[in-house]
């Protein structure tokens, strides 16, 4: 195996790059991954790496590092300037470590002048063009343009990797080796016996996906069940589960938004899993303000989404915000819960479901990459490494504590009363 020593006396673009990455390198503490550049030259672990940096072209490092980010490293992925051969999810320790590092006026300028030496252009150097939404944030228009931009892939692509039920969202499991479908199943069962659902309910599921709680909550617990949600495709696909089921006298779906639902009488239950990361912190007095009239006094909503660390800090834009999730925005716990008690909501209970949401998308992760070839062909290749990035990144966050995600149960009291037993044993009945 070529040493990059001695790289340093052949291609001067290699020899540059084995100058910087000593340079970025020099306090990472761990060993355990290797670099290969575009000439075949390995630097790092030579037995066994956990993963593999692949560097194409001999600009890749000063399209990464001249102004580095979290997009900026993003970017050069889903161009192929760099590929991660291996363990995707392990790179992310070694991301943190180069965009975290603290320079000196005068580090930061000598690194500069190293990149400059580097090809300003190189392998695949156009730039990319994420979704422009248009119209003012969080507005019903451009609210239904971002979802439509993330949900709208075809169901074929999410059927790839996700469960047999199609459910996008924290799997609950018993142990970490258990399978996905088993462990989606025993969530939406989970959920059930938190509402407490009793045959007959109205239960309006807000952000339904592709159908598999209203469907589960009908089949087993003989609710009355509506999901809405901005996705057309989403909604078709739950349609025809819903027929094949036989479930159309007990379920509907509707394209809607949840600033427009008006059913006439309010709802026993209502839940909500995974569309609350959409709604944005100013509009979470609305959201809330929307539930509670939409539910009926002595009723429950269960609320269900992922939340920043309040101690998160997160440096340079972000590639989430750009290529996956536009105008997402995640809040800490407390700022939901303060909503929602602003509201009238009595908070009864908040379950932290964060490992079980990181061996989720772990799961997610190693099913996209098993199906890549398939992938592909359904959507491209830019669209596998978006999402391989993605998924792999928020299984690192939530595995370092940046990201959780909660189950907050909130009453809406009759009288002072809320209508709930004074313990959460059913909960945890098989």
């Amino acid at each position: 195996m070529a040493s990059l020593a001695k790289s340093l006396f052949g291609e001067a673009p290699a020899g540059v790059c084995a100058e910087l990455l000593r340079a970025l390198l020099a306090d990472y503490p761990r060993r355990d991954f290797q670099v290969r550049l575009w000439d075949g030259t390995t630097w790092g672990a030579e037995r066994e790496p956990r993963f593999t940096l692949v560097l194409k072209h001999p600009g890749v490092l000063r399209a990464m590092f001249l102004a580095p980010s979290e997009l900026t490293l993003g970017e050069a992925y889903i161009r192929d300037d760099f590929d991660i051969e291996g363990d995707i999810e392990a790179a992310f320790d070694f991301a943190d470590y180069l965009l975290m590092q603290e320079r000196s006026p005068g580090e930061s300028f000598d690194l500069r002048e190293r990149l400059q030496k580097l090809p300003a252009s190189g392998h695949a150097q156009a730039g990319l063009h994420p979704i422009q939404l248009r119209g003012p944030i969080h507005s019903r228009d451009r609210d239904r343009q971002a979802v439509t931009y993330h949900y709208d892939l075809p169901a074929e692509f999410y059927a790839l990797w996700l469960d047999r039920r199609m459910v996008y969202s924290c799997a609950y499991f018993h142990t970490p080796e258990e399978d996905l479908d088993t462990a989606q199943e025993r969530k939406l069962d989970y959920i059930c016996r938190k509402l407490r659902l009793r045959p007959g309910e109205r239960l309006l599921d807000i952000g339904c996906g592709w159908g598999g709680l209203i469907v589960h909550a009908a089949a087993h617990y003989g609710a009355q069940a509506v999901g809405i949600t901005l996705s057309v495709p989403q909604a078709e696909w739950a349609r025809q589960r819903l027929r094949e089921s036989g479930l159309n006298d007990r379920c509907r779906v509707e394209v809607s938004d949840y600033r427009d639902i008006d059913h006439g009488r309010p709802y026993d239950k209502l839940v909500s899993v995974g569309m609350f990361e959409h709604v944005s912190e100013a509009l979470l007095p609305e959201y809330f303000s929307r539930a509670w009239n939409l539910l009926r006094p002595g009723g429950v909503f269960l609320n269900h989404g992922i939340a920043y660390s309040a101690t998160y800090r997160r440096r340079g834009p972000s590639f989430i915000d750009h290529y996956v999730f536009p105008d997402s925005e995640l809040v800490p716990i407390s700022a939901s819960l303060r909503a929602a008690e602003l509201n009238g909501f009595e908070v009864r209970d908040v379950e932290s479901l964060r490992e079980h949401y990181a061996l989720t998308v772990h799961q997610w992760v190693r099913r996209l990459e098993a199906h890549a070839e398939e992938v592909r062909r359904v959507t491209d290749d830019t669209t596998y490494r978006i999402w391989r990035l993605y998924m792999a990144g928020a299984a690192h966050r939530l595995r370092s504590g940046c990201l959780n995600v909660y189950q907050t149960l909130l009453a809406k009291p009759l009288h002072g009363k809320s209508g709930l037993p004074l313990t959460r044993e059913d909960w945890y009945r098989a």
